[in-house]
């Protein structure tokens, strides 16, 4: 039977990522192939199912993708793989590759930031423009407390120590943790309007069991890896002056309002839209940031 292309198809996509191996890249598809793409790269503890709701709202204009990263929903990776966000990254280029895409403007959150910021580093003509939800690429992003159990993993006289990834196993893969990331934050009248299924499959999918559990100590020991890049990216915004729009929760405890307003030192002419709301915005707001992109998409010709 013949659907709508505005309607999301669901995709597994085998490709190979040099010196990695093979994977099975699971990703959502909507709207027309002619139309320009919005790649959307979800986050921790997520998959591409966080953009459950938007995906309708935007690809009436847009052809939308959205993978799983390795280590997330029903993406499959090979069995060897250690998880870094360069090995992420290199899987989604090979998916990109593989599907012919070579422009696009890219929504990032979360753990799909560091994933966009080195493709943009290895090929910057393809970003077309960026829109950031609480997606960091300043050092002034990170929310403390949140951080300082993650932060002690990179301490330099004992990395990655067995008590530390045990600390946070305990206390951030958990059921409560995910739950907390859909709803603190956000305004008491709003939780209603939060999916509980939403929080609860992230949890069984990605952070149940001691194999999902080390892939995620593993990420959250190499995320030390993406500050470096940060002097990298921050010169790339100065130079390209690539469309930006930040739409920010501004009650994130994980990555702070100063992260939005950041991007104007790099970018003047940046969109910086404050959101009440918390990590996961498009729980509550989605309408609204669809709307937002929808304009700023329209503004800068994409």
């Amino acid at each position: 039977m013949a659907t709508s292309l505005s309607v999301p198809t669901y995709h597994d996509l085998p490709v190979t990522a040099p010196g990695l191996g093979n994977f099975t890249i699971h990703y959502i598809s909507a709207g027309a192939p002619t139309d320009p793409t919005l790649l959307l790269l979800h986050g921790f503890p997520s998959s591409s199912t966080q953009y459950r709701n938007v995906i309708p709202l935007l690809s009436d204009s847009y052809h939308v993708l959205a993978p799983d990263l390795p280590g997330y929903g029903l993406t499959t990776s090979p069995a060897e793989m250690k998880y870094t966000f360069a090995n992420l990254t290199a899987a989604i280029a090979a998916w990109l590759l593989a599907l012919e895409i070579s422009s696009y403007a890219v929504y990032v959150f979360d753990y799909g930031a560091p994933v966009a910021w080195r493709l943009a580093l290895e090929k910057p003509a393809s970003i077309k423009a960026i829109i950031s939800q609480n997606g960091n690429a300043y050092d002034a992003g990170f929310g403390h407390p949140f951080w300082t159990p993650i932060e002690a993993l990179w301490n330099e006289t004992k990395p990655n120590s067995v008590a530390d990834r045990e600390w946070l196993r305990e206390n951030y893969l958990t059921i409560p943790a995910t739950k907390g990331q859909y709803y603190t934050g956000f305004p008491a009248s709003d939780h209603e309007l939060v999916d509980p299924v939403q929080p609860t499959t992230d949890f069984w999918m990605n952070l149940h069991g001691r194999e999902n559990q080390e892939r995620q100590l593993d990420l959250f020991y190499d995320y030390r890896t993406n500050l470096p890049l940060y002097s990298k990216i921050q010169k790339w915004f100065r130079e390209s002056q690539v469309p930006m729009l930040a739409v920010w929760g501004k009650a994130d405890p994980i990555f702070v309002w100063e992260g939005a307003e950041a991007f104007r030192k790099d970018l003047p002419e940046a969109e910086v839209h404050a959101l009440e709301a918390g990590h996961f915005v498009l729980e509550t707001k989605g309408w609204e940031v669809a709307q937002l992109i929808k304009g700023f998409l329209g503004r800068n010709r994409w």
